[in-house]
């Protein structure tokens, strides 16, 4: 007979729930994979004025890991009067932080959100959708939407 795990009772502060860099959900080390949970779940992530990150379901709530960034930048949009805009994971949108633009040392953009509270990294898509922007100046970047040139923090090196 094999021996039975005793179940694990968690709290608000100890949920077993993760975010990993990749932007999977994992619940006491097994990945969650139903796209309806993924979606309430990227739905109800919260930033506390403290800065933790909460998630939020219904009337319930709990504290979660994340690895990296709590949002996913999944579209860029151009607006009237040639600004750009995001629209994150949480299913909001917000312009884009063209200042805050960052790349990790896997090529990986992201920005702040959330009035700069949060940290989003681009997804696959919005990384290409945004790169259509760039115009390189010597060892500048900088984004050109309509007749607008907007300078970035980063560094052509590090796009290539």
């Amino acid at each position: 007979m094999t021996p039975v795990e005793p179940k694990k009772w968690h709290t608000r502060e100890d949920s077993g729930i993760r975010l990993d860099r990749e932007f999977r959900w994992w619940h006491d080390g097994e990945r969650i994979e139903h796209p309806n949970i993924i979606e309430a779940f990227n739905k109800g992530v919260r930033i506390e004025p403290d800065g933790k990150v909460t998630l939020h379901f219904g009337n319930d709530w709990c504290f979660i890991e994340v690895d990296d960034a709590p949002f996913r930048i999944v579209t860029v949009d151009v607006s009237e009067g040639d600004r750009l805009s995001i629209r994150l994971s949480d299913r909001t949108a917000e312009w884009l932080d063209v200042a805050a633009l960052r790349i990790d040392d896997d090529g990986v953009l992201s920005t702040r959100v959330k009035a700069g509270t949060a940290k989003a990294r681009f997804g696959r898509d919005a990384q290409f959708q945004l790169a259509q922007f760039f115009v390189i100046d010597g060892s500048h970047v900088q984004l050109k939407v309509g007749e607008r040139l907007e300078p970035t923090s980063l560094d052509a090196a590090q796009l290539a």
